[in-house]
């Protein structure tokens, strides 16, 4: 997808705080300092849209994002980090499962995963989540560069056995070659095309 315009349109973290838009929405979920930030700027070709952090547990709003004003990137609250305060820990679960559950024009989720790390028990529960409301997922496994080819096999297949999805369901992505980037966004036009067709 070539991306004219990606602007940011506002934070929020109840659903009465939503944008109001009928476009179509892909959310982007996974652990703290999976890389989430650095996968949405790279898919619209900026280097700064959604800020990057090296401290884990910063993004603690749901942030939507205007492309080509044609459909809306949505960046969900990283999870599973420790140091976050315990008021925080306790309003993220109500706060995703409410977006997760209510919006109407979410049509696929992109569920981030680092190579270098099996998935924990917080991953296992937001797919758990992604299942029961029956949102259609695109698994993504970041930070490929970081391992070689081989690890980067090994990895993968312990990440499915842990997850229990095929192998072949991950897309293999890198922030710093760009890797996997036209495959992501081709799986989310699929997603949305679908999306759209179920709902005319």
């Amino acid at each position: 997808m070539q991306v004219v315009s990606a602007e940011f349109i506002k934070s929020a973290v109840k659903p009465a705080g939503y944008p109001e838009s009928v476009l179509p929405e892909v959310a982007f979920v996974g652990r703290s300092n999976v890389g989430k930030s650095s996968l949405i700027n790279v898919l619209v070709n900026r280097k700064s849209l959604v800020r990057t952090s090296r401290t884990p547990g910063r993004t603690q709003l749901i942030n939507f994002f205007d492309i080509n004003h044609a459909m809306t990137l949505v960046d969900l609250p990283g999870y599973g980090f420790a140091k976050v305060p315990l008021a925080v820990k306790k309003a993220w679960g109500p706060m995703i499962r409410g977006y997760l559950g209510q919006r109407e024009n979410l049509r696929a989720v992109i569920f981030i995963l680092d190579v270098r790390r099996v998935p924990n028990a917080d991953d296992l529960e937001m797919l758990d989540w992604l299942e029961e409301f029956e949102i259609p997922t695109i698994p993504v496994v970041t930070k490929v560069d970081k391992l070689s080819k081989n690890e980067v096999g090994r990895q993968l297949k312990k990440i499915a056995e842990v997850t229990g999805l095929p192998e072949e369901a991950f897309s293999l992505f890198s922030a710093h070659t760009r890797r996997g980037k036209d495959e992501v966004w081709e799986r989310i036009g699929v997603a949305t095309e679908e999306g759209a067709e179920s709902t005319s």
